[in-house]
């Protein structure tokens, strides 16, 4: 009988954390200005650009859209922090926010624009 409970609390616990859940991403104060500025997701530049990842970074840079694109700088090499220039475009304005990608579907610039 206690085998029986302890299975059936078991089950009902695996089957709780197996639902694939996306948590939705918010930003920390709990507004987004919608004017983009890149300074807080310079670190995304060689992550994979992944939908949490890319949702991620438009909240983080306080955009109101992102828009993802396949690399228009040609590739010079990597540098020490892996990236020629993470930054490109603007710094900072506007309502969106762009990255970039490469071959890999890896981030390799972050701007305003």
């Amino acid at each position: 009988m206690l085998r029986t409970i302890f299975s059936a609390a078991a089950l009902v616990a695996l089957t709780a954390c197996s639902t694939s859940q996306v948590a939705s991403v918010q930003p920390i104060d709990g507004v987004i200005s919608g004017q983009c500025h890149v300074d807080k997701v310079r670190g995304a530049v060689g992550l994979a650009a992944s939908d949490a990842t890319v949702e991620r970074a438009r909240v983080d840079s306080d955009s109101l859209q992102v828009q993802v694109i396949g690399s228009r700088h040609a590739e010079t090499g990597a540098t020490a922090s892996g990236v020629a220039n993470p930054s490109p475009g603007a710094e900072s304005g506007g309502e969106r926010l762009t990255i970039e990608t490469g071959r890999t579907n890896n981030i390799t610039a972050v701007y305003c624009g």
